[in-house]
C-alpha cells in the first residue's frame, strides 16, 4: 500500500480556470517544499507541459479509457511515490466522460483513486445561485468525492461577503478564491492552451500565480484534506528490456512537435531503447546511429514554412523512411510526412513527401474528435491483423490521405479507415498510449534493434 496525500482540481466545465488554479497551487506547494507531483485526467498533452514547466519534473496522464483500473493505479502509485502531495487536474466538466456517461471522467478517476476533489467554480455573474451549482455537483453522483470549493474570477470582498452563506446553503466548505489576473492569463489556440515553451516570461507568471494562491487560498486546509485520502494499492507488471542493443530512437521535440505522453517515452526506455531528441525545425541531420523515428503531434501547421525550408532534414527523413527505418508518426508527425501541408493562411508548403497526400486547413475541429478503438486490418510495425488498441484523435487539420491499415470506431458506432501501416511504418491521426498495450511498444523497440541502415 502506498500513502499518497492527494487532491483533484476539477470544475463544472472547460474554460472555468481550473488550469490556472492548478498551476497556482503547484507553484505555491513547490515553494513551500511540499514536493508536489502533477497528473492530468484524460488524453491531454498541453496541460502536462505546464505542470512540467512549473515543477521541473514530468507531468503524467491518468486515463481510464486507455488503461484498466489496475494499470492506472500502478502508474499513479509509481509516479507519486516519494512525493509529498499529488495534484490531479480534471478534464472538461467533472462528470463528463465517454459517450454521455461518467466513464473515464474526472469523477470516475476520483472515485477509483479515492481522491478528495476541490471544485473550481467561476463566480462571474452569480451570487446565491453558486450554492445551487455547488450543491448540485456534490449530490449528482454518490460518492461525489467533493471536499471543498475555490471561487475563481472572484474579488476578496465578494468572497468574504458570500462565504458563510454559500457554505451554509451548499453544505460544502469554501477554501479560497482566485481573482481575475488578466496580465498573467495564458492564451489559448485551436488545440488548447498555447504550449509552455512559447510563452514569454512564463516562470514569472507562474511565480505570480503561486504568490496569489498563498494570499487567497487556504493551503493548509488543502494539505489537511489531501492527507485524508486513504492508502492506494497499485503496482505495474515488471517490464523487462526486449533487447540489449540500446537502439537509438530519435524523437522529434521542438515547437512544432511537442505532444508526447511522458509514460510512453519512459516505457520505451524500460524496454531497452535510448531516447534521443532532435528538431525537424532546426537540425540538419538525424542523431548519429538512429535506428527508429518517433514523430509526435504538435503544431506543424504553425511552422509549415520553416519545416518546408529545412531541406536537409526533410531529405534525411525521406531517406530514412525509404530505407525501411521503423517510424511511428502521430497526428502532426503524420502531416509532416505528407507531400504538402497548409499553414494557417491556407498556403501549402512542401513537407517530407513520403506519403502521397496533402494536409489542409479545415474550418472546424475534425469529426473524428475523441476516443476511438483501432482494429488492425493488416500486419504492421506495431499491430497484428485483428489486434485492437484504444486511441484518441483531436485535430483541426485534415488530410487527403486516409490510410487503410486500421478501422477506427467510436462508441456511438461511427467508423472510418485510417493509418498508413506496413512492416516499417505506422502513421496516422490517432494518438496512442503505450500502457494500453505494452506489446505494441515492445515491437517498436525490437524493430529498432533489428534495423540495419
Amino acid at each position: 500500500m502506498t500513502e499518497i496525500p492527494r487532491l483533484m482540481i476539477a470544475a463544472p466545465g472547460s474554460e472555468t480556470g481550473k488550469t490556472t488554479v492548478m498551476l497556482a497551487l503547484l507553484s505555491a506547494l513547490m515553494k513551500r517544499g511540499a514536493s508536489p507531483v502533477a497528473f492530468k485526467c484524460g488524453p491531454d498533452y498541453v496541460d502536462p507541459l505546464f505542470h512540467r514547466e512549473t515543477l521541473g519534473i514530468p507531468g503524467y496522464n491518468l486515463d481510464l479509457f486507455f488503461t484498466g483500473r489496475e494499470t492506472m493505479l500502478g502508474l499513479f502509485c509509481e509516479h507519486a511515490q516519494g512525493h509529498g502531495i499529488a495534484l490531479v487536474e480534471g478534464v472538461m466538466g467533472y462528470y463528463d466522460g465517454v459517450d454521455r456517461t461518467v466513464q473515464a471522467s474526472s469523477h470516475h478517476l476520483a472515485r477509483i483513486t479515492q481522491t478528495p476533489v476541490i471544485l473550481v467554480i467561476s463566480a462571474k455573474g452569480a451570487a446565491l445561485s453558486l450554492a445551487a451549482l455547488i450543491k448540485g455537483f456534490a449530490e449528482f453522483k454518490k460518492p461525489a468525492q467533493i471536499a471543498g470549493v475555490i471561487l475563481n474570477n472572484c474579488s476578496e470582498t465578494f468572497y468574504h461577503r458570500m462565504k458563510e452563506t454559500l457554505e451554509r446553503e451548499s453544505g460544502q466548505p469554501l477554501v479560497g478564491y482566485f481573482p481575475r489576473l488578466p496580465e498573467y492569463s495564458i492564451e489559448s489556440r485551436h488545440l488548447g492552451l498555447v504550449p509552455a515553451a512559447e510563452i514569454a516570461g512564463l516562470r514569472q507568471k507562474l511565480a505570480r500565480l503561486g504568490r496569489q494562491a498563498e494570499l487567497s487560498i487556504d493551503i493548509e486546509a488543502l494539505l489537511k484534506t489531501a492527507r485524508t485520502a486513504p492508502p492506494l494499492i497499485g503496482e505495474l507488471p515488471v517490464i523487462e528490456p526486449v533487447t540489449r542493443k540500446r537502439p537509438r530512437l530519435a524523437v522529434a521535440r521542438d515547437a512544432a512537435f511537442c505532444f508526447y505522453y511522458a509514460e510512453n517515452l519512459a516505457l520505451l526506455e524500460r524496454l531497452g531503447a535510448e531516447i534521443v531528441p532532435f528538431s525537424p525545425l532546426h537540425d540538419t541531420s538525424l542523431p548519429g546511429d538512429t535506428r527508429a523515428l518517433y514523430l509526435g503531434g504538435g503544431y506543424p501547421e504553425l511552422y509549415a514554412q520553416p519545416l518546408g525550408e529545412n531541406l536537409f532534414m526533410r531529405g534525411k527523413i525521406r531517406d530514412a523512411v525509404k530505407g525501411g527505418m521503423p517510424i511511428l508518426a502521430e497526428c502532426g508527425g503524420f502531416l509532416y510526412l505528407h507531400d504538402t501541408l497548409e499553414d494557417e493562411n491556407g498556403i501549402a508548403h512542401p513537407m517530407v513527401g513520403v506519403l502521397r497526400g496533402k494536409g489542409y486547413k479545415t474550418s472546424s475541429r475534425q469529426q473524428q474528435f475523441g476516443y476511438i478503438t483501432l482494429t488492425a486490418l493488416k500486419e504492421s510495425l506495431l499491430l497484428s491483423a485483428g489486434e485492437t488498441i484504444p486511441a484518441h484523435e483531436f485535430h483541426y487539420w485534415g488530410s487527403t490521405l486516409r490510410g487503410d491499415g486500421c478501422i477506427a470506431k467510436k462508441l456511438d458506432g461511427r467508423s472510418w479507415s485510417c493509418i498508413v501501416a506496413n512492416e516499417s511504418m505506422f502513421a496516422g491521426f490517432p494518438q496512442l498510449y503505450f500502457y494500453s498495450n505494452p506489446a505494441l511498444a515492445a515491437r517498436f523497440v525490437r524493430a529498432a534493434a533489428a534495423y540495419v541502415g
